[in-house]
């Protein structure tokens, strides 16, 4: 039996392919530029990695393009999509009414769109492919796991915005919370590399992607985190501008005549490290052009790194002290350059950086800090679809039929 995880965005299909027998993933792919004449499909399976051009006008020929490679005669990993048991979507918000993730009914259905005000560009996607696959799979059971489930533990003090109190009473307008798939994986990991119990611990954790979050947990509750009510507040990101004061909204309004899809488009697509460097929302690209003397993309990353630097101060207050602070995520997990700039500075709250240990990418889970150093700081590189399936795994029925291995089991019973 074979668990499908789909992760649909505007222009993508992200998948895995577990199988829940022998307990391992049988193939990883991303369908990127759906629309476009050079639709690139590129997966992975028994360690090799293939590629794919070709045109995928829509997100249904984009499903249609994969199921056919998962069944095909010489190089698929399944006979037929009937081996596809269940079906784990990432789902960007949930609102107030998800705080688990949940087989999906008509109902669940109705209730991911009414949160589609609130992440406009995601849920839209997220439902497209719970659509698609409810069509071309109707033997299989959906699941879907919510992004922003894991921070229904915030107190009321940081949920709530300092605007009318009526807003949040009458229309459920609060802060929320996202990466959540990606901060169950990492928790318990982090907890067990520092040899101490997660119920214990205060850590912060820097999710550091194209989207960026920072989240502080006390004992693995979710405490304060940087997002707000959409997904471009708190820390920059590749092409979203994070914090900034709202009143420039009025003035680009009235002064430069933009309207709210301008802004909206600006805010989304054209900020962040792509707006200041004006060469690429892509961390590596930037740093490239940086070091070969490129004042604006020097700026971006001071900017970047500032910004999060800023924000694990003000956490490292909230929580009262820090015992971990956790790096993962694209960025996170493979940038020794901008781990370094954000902790530089920090030595007198008890981060201390050791240069040997933080010299290199890695894929490794592993301690950079100094041994010293009164807080440890790690890198746990993520696995958000091993949360997925290990959700649709549950709620599908198929840990009734035979366990999970220990190690597969760690995130499941450590946070239920």
């Amino acid at each position: 039996m074979k668990v499908l995880v789909i992760n649909c965005g505007s222009s993508s299909i992200k998948y895995q392919v577990y199988d829940f027998m022998l307990k391992r993933v049988l193939e990883k792919g991303v369908l990127a530029r759906i629309g476009e004449r050079d639709s690139l499909l590129r997966f992975e399976f028994d360690g090799k990695e293939t590629s794919l051009l070709c045109s995928i006008p829509s997100h249904k020929e984009g499903f249609e393009l994969i199921f056919r490679v998962l069944t095909d005669s010489k190089e698929g990993v399944i006979k037929d999509l009937s081996e596809i048991y269940a079906v784990g979507h990432r789902i960007a918000h949930g609102g107030t009414q998800f705080s688990k993730s949940t087989l999906i009914t008509n109902e669940t259905i109705r209730q991911i769109e009414k949160n589609i005000p609130l992440a406009p560009l995601h849920n839209p996607m997220n439902l497209l492919g719970i659509q698609i696959t409810k069509q071309l799979l109707p033997h299989a059971k959906q699941v879907a796991v919510f992004d922003t489930a894991f921070h229904h533990t915030l107190p009321l003090k940081v949920r709530v915005f300092p605007i009318p109190y009526k807003y949040y009473q009458d229309y459920g307008i609060q802060r929320g919370g996202f990466h959540s798939q990606s901060y169950r994986y990492v928790l318990p990991r982090a907890a067990k590399l520092v040899d101490r119990p997660l119920e214990e611990l205060k850590m912060i954790v820097c999710h550091l992607g194209n989207g960026c979050t920072a989240t502080a947990f006390d004992g693995g509750k979710s405490v304060d985190t940087s997002l707000g009510f959409s997904t471009f507040a708190g820390l920059m990101m590749g092409t979203r501008p994070g914090d900034f004061d709202p009143g420039l909204i009025f003035y680009l309004n009235r002064e430069l005549g933009m309207n709210l899809d301008d802004m909206e488009k600006m805010l989304y697509k054209e900020s962040g490290l792509l707006g200041i460097s004006g060469v690429s929302g892509d961390m590596r690209e930037v740093l490239d052009h940086a070091a070969h003397g490129d004042q604006r993309c020097q700026l971006a990353v001071d900017m970047y790194t500032y910004r999060v630097k800023k924000t694990i101060g003000a956490f490292m207050a909230a929580l009262g002290r820090l015992d971990v602070l956790v790096f993962t995520a694209g960025i996170g997990e493979n940038s020794p350059e901008i781990r370094k700039m954000i902790c530089e500075g920090l030595e007198s709250l008890g981060i201390e950086i050791d240069p040997d240990q933080n010299c290199t990418a890695t894929r490794e889970e592993k301690i950079i800090s100094k041994t010293n150093s009164k807080v440890k700081v790690l890198v746990v590189p993520t696995n958000e679809e091993q949360v997925i399936i290990e959700d649709t795994i549950r709620l599908a029925g198929l840990e009734e039929m035979a366990p999970f291995s220990e190690e597969n089991n760690l995130t499941i019973r450590s946070l239920r």
